[in-house]
């Protein structure tokens, strides 16, 4: 039975633990998780390590789920401990390159980028993986990522532009959603009821470019009646530059992430 350890239970880390404990697919037994606030691993439903040492010498996956500027201190015991162990990085902006220098020759690396809607099962996650990861090791790490949303294999190379339309974007959706909501407040909505009714909105309409295999722009025509009221507003959007602020937005990600 694969084993599985956590090194750093956050947000990020609590979200796939959760995804996984909630599929049914893993025995909790062989989940183990270390942090640097003890009382983590408990609250996380995981199998509590004194150190990262005793956790890379006990499981099959290491996950490195810690900030990245807390690697420098985390990979010397890892390099030191997790001689046969996959590890799978979920740490922000740090390449398989910079993962491989710091550990032991040809270690298996899969680097993993998810975005915050794993808090509820739903999200985009991309992976890549280097040279020394064997197809059975990338289906355990695919089918653990699996439990918290959609996942993709890209190159590394796309990252950053994964970055921008995966990792930032759901932050465009948000201000989106609530620019809608506040309208209808101007309209004399309740707040809160058009929160509600602007994001399942939202949440339909991707669903709907997800299942019906039909491009946006053809969803987008087929609600605008000749001379109706939605073609006024996509008409009021276009004139104000919506979708080439949006390409802009995204572009600014992608630069500012290639700089860093």
């Amino acid at each position: 039975m694969t084993k599985y350890g956590f090194i750093g239970l956050g947000n990020m880390a609590s979200a796939i633990i959760d995804g996984m404990k909630n599929s049914g697919q893993y025995d909790m037994r062989n989940v183990y998780g270390y942090d640097t606030v003890s009382s983590k691993a408990n609250e996380c439903g995981v199998c509590a390590c004194d150190s990262i040492a005793q956790l890379c010498k006990t499981v099959d996956i290491v996950v490195l789920a810690v900030k990245p500027q807390i690697l420098p201190k985390v990979l010397p015991e890892v390099k030191e401990n997790a001689l046969q162990a996959l590890i799978v990085s979920i740490a922000a902006g740090k390449t398989i390159d910079y993962l491989a220098q710091a550990l032991y020759e040809n270690a298996p690396i899969v680097r993993v980028m998810p975005n915050i809607n794993a808090r509820v099962g739903a999200s985009t996650v991309a992976f890549c993986a280097n040279a020394s990861v064997a197809d059975e090791q990338k289906k355990l790490v695919e089918t653990m990522l699996c439990t918290i949303g959609t996942v993709t294999e890209l190159p590394e190379s796309m990252f950053s532009v994964f970055t921008a339309i995966a990792g930032s974007s759901p932050a465009f959706t948000y201000i989106y959603i609530d620019a809608l909501a506040r309208a209808a407040v101007q309209a004399g909505m309740p707040k809160a009821q058009a929160l509600q009714i602007a994001a399942s909105s939202v949440f339909g309409s991707a669903k709907l470019v997800m299942e019906s295999g039909e491009h946006p722009y053809a969803l987008a025509d087929s609600v605008c009646s000749p001379s109706g009221t939605t073609i006024d507003g996509v008409l009021t959007l276009q004139e104000n530059a919506f979708e080439s602020t949006v390409h802009k937005a995204i572009k600014a990600v992608i630069e500012k992430d290639k700089r860093l």
